[in-house]
């Protein structure tokens, strides 16, 4: 069967808010302001927890990988905690879900997230129902932009490696598709913004309502 993976953080839902908050946290921890901006840090957000403690270290001038190293479960603790304070879905995300799922297509979840947080998020986000397979950075020793995190992924779902197209935001997703041979669409409204254009994925997408006739068209 046809299938579509998607991405999470800057793909399904904004979560660069609730990301920053979580950094911040730890820079608060050791005696530092709040090293990140939600709205002008919102890429760096996306390249995960230590790429965030990485840069608010590094403006601290008090850069250090052991402080990484230790701040980092912190960081989960506490996004664990409040990790959709200010999450939102990007408008007509259950939508296209619903219609993908109305046209054939089995819907899958690939993210460079840990799982534990993966899951909690979709359920909260009230679509973890729509996605018969997940896999977080930490599912396998692998994750993106190795191919065989997506092809598990495919494989997970039921669908076939050579009929599936990968939905995301950065020029990771655009590699994992491309190293497992498929089609990558990017958002045009994720932390990359029209820049993902000069990437050259399969499509843009600017609207999740335009998603379903996307596919149609790639598969």
């Amino acid at each position: 069967m046809k299938s579509v993976v998607f991405d999470l953080d800057g793909t399904l839902a904004d979560t660069s808010e609730d990301l920053i908050a979580a950094a911040n946290a730890c820079f608060e921890g050791l005696g530092l302001k709040k090293m990140l901006d939600p709205i002008n840090d919102a890429s760096v957000a996306f390249q995960g927890g230590r790429a965030m403690l990485k840069l608010g270290l590094e403006r601290a001038n008090s850069f250090d990988q052991a402080k990484i190293d230790k701040q980092y479960p912190i960081l989960l603790e506490h996004y664990k905690k409040h990790i959709d304070m200010n999450t939102i879905l990007y408008k007509g995300v259950v939508e296209a879900l619903i219609e993908l799922q109305k046209r054939g297509y089995l819907l899958g979840v690939c993210t460079n997230k840990p799982e534990f947080l993966a899951e909690k998020l979709l359920k909260s986000l009230g679509i973890r129902e729509y996605f018969s397979a997940m896999l977080g950075a930490d599912t396998l020793i692998i994750k993106k932009a190795e191919p065989l995190q997506l092809w598990t992924t495919i494989d997970w779902m039921g669908g076939d490696r050579h009929k599936a197209v990968l939905v995301g935001d950065t020029i990771t997703d655009l590699n994992t598709a491309k190293n497992a041979n498929l089609g990558c669409i990017l958002v045009s409204f994720g932390p990359e913004g029209s820049g993902v254009e000069d990437m050259k994925p399969s499509a843009l997408l600017d609207s999740y309502f335009d998603l379903p006739d996307l596919i149609d068209a790639i598969l």
